[in-house]
């Protein structure tokens, strides 16, 4: 193994990017088995304290050249090696900041320095870099791959797997890219409302009483659902709180991508199995994908399965358990209208090995989906549920809908059409108030 300080030198001969990333990672190196001494510390203290560590860190090495008779660093690299070692130190390197900052719900990195945010009340700005090179940013995402500092599961990302999708500490959500563009890029979405029920979003706008009641209703019924709506527009977060509704005896199994709902983890949902698709390894063997996992949740005895996105070949089993016994099943699909949801559903089915054809699929469909809900943003930013679909019956190539919620003039659901009398009496007798119905069935 080389001698610390001859790994020094050789780095301190070197000013570009490249050799004072070397120079920060032999510092971090050091200071790893001794930062269990931070655990627990403020903020304020935990830097200080770090800051000392890596003095002490830097005047070993510098000790350990001039014994072999060696050049030290010139200070400017010293001082930028520092720098950039604490931020490699730090759980999410230079991009903790921004994750700290609770008024901040996306994060967009296209290379080191050019940084964008998005914020709660849904203004977009330009934030400082992240990283002090492309070469910093991509060393912290790998840290953030290896599962470091408690970030989950360890993940591939390099030349051969240039994707990355994982949860990061916190319940954020990151994707990245490398190799496949001139500058590494990522995207990492923050949610709010981890712990949020049907009335929580009724207090924000996205939905009125009459309706929080009616969604209520559906899982109390255990209907199955399938949540529609472009990208950030708040189906993770109503899936959660739909399943808030669902009764905490209920045995529940999760399926997803990327962990991220975190359904888990709470306290409402005590028997709550969270299964995430595997990525192959080097040898390219032991991927797991979503398909696999359906099947494998049938097996554990669930009451409800839920699935955090379906997009692919997991359709078609998903289907399948909803028409055969599992009830109350929840999903989530992009979809830019509560019809285009059924199509997309349709297409990922006849996608799947099976190849199913489009009159078979639309039967499976039809007797699996009892209802599809949208989103969408008002014009004002806020997400809404813009739509709620009450699915009739399959013929042929053809699946009927009965649009009971369609969009108003500014996005926002409003009623439009009588549920089925049977589906109505089935969630009055599942505990929604029959006072919310008029004389006539409509809402």
């Amino acid at each position: 193994m080389a001698h610390p300080a001859r790994d020094l030198t050789t780095t301190a001969s070197a000013h570009s990017d490249g050799g004072q990333l070397m120079l920060a990672r032999q510092l971090r190196e050091r200071l790893r088995p001794r930062l269990a001494e931070l655990d627990g510390l403020p903020a304020e203290q935990w830097a200080a304290r770090l800051g000392r560590l890596l003095d002490t860190a830097i005047d070993d090495l510098g000790a350990d050249a001039l014994e072999h008779g060696r050049a030290l660093p010139a200070a400017p690299l010293i001082a930028a090696a520092k720098a950039q070692a604490i931020r490699l130190l730090t759980p999410a390197g230079g991009l903790q900041l921004l994750l700290d900052d609770p008024q901040i719900t996306n994060i967009f990195a296209n290379g080191a320095d050019q940084v964008w945010v998005r914020r709660t009340d849904g203004s977009k700005a330009q934030a400082p870099p992240v990283a002090a090179s492309d070469a910093e940013l991509i060393e912290t995402i790998r840290l953030l791959a290896a599962g470091r500092e408690g970030a989950g599961e360890e993940r591939r990302w390099d030349f051969a797997q240039p994707r990355l999708s994982l949860q990061l500490p916190g319940g954020a959500r990151l994707f990245a890219v490398q190799a496949l563009a001139q500058r590494p890029s990522l995207s990492i979405r923050r949610h709010q409302l981890l712990r949020v029920s049907l009335d929580d979003l009724v207090a924000r706008g996205a939905m009125s009483v009459p309706l929080a009641r009616l969604l209520a209703a559906v899982v109390a019924a255990r209907r199955n659902v399938v949540i529609a709506g472009g990208t950030d527009t708040g189906k993770t977060t109503l899936l959660r709180a739909m399943a808030r509704a669902i009764p905490a005896r209920e045995r529940i199994i999760t399926i997803e991508d990327t962990y991220e709902l975190g359904l888990d983890g709470d306290p409402d949902h005590p028997d709550c199995v969270a299964l995430q698709a595997r990525e192959p390894n080097l040898e390219g063997r032991g991927a797991v994908d979503q398909a696999e996992l359906v099947r494998w949740a049938l097996r554990m005895a669930p009451d409800r399965v839920i699935v955090g996105e379906a997009r692919g070949s997991e359709v078609l089993p998903l289907l399948n358990a909803m028409s055969q016994g599992n009830d109350g099943s929840l999903a989530t699909i992009h979809a830019s209208s509560s019809g285009q949801a059924i199509t997309r559903l349709m297409t990922y089915a006849a996608q799947a090995p099976e190849r199913l054809s489009f009159e078979s699929t639309a039967m499976l469909t039809a007797g699996a989906v009892h209802f599809i809900v949208h989103l969408a943003f008002a014009p004002d930013g806020t997400r809404v549920v813009s739509s709620v679909r009450e699915v009739l019956h399959a013929d042929g190539r053809d699946v009927y809908t009965n649009e009971v919620y369609a969009p108003g003039p500014d996005r926002r659901a409003v009623a439009a059409a009588p549920l089925r009398a049977a589906t109505a009496a089935d969630l009055v007798a599942a505990g929604m108030d029959p006072a919310v119905l008029d004389t006539t069935g409509r809402w």
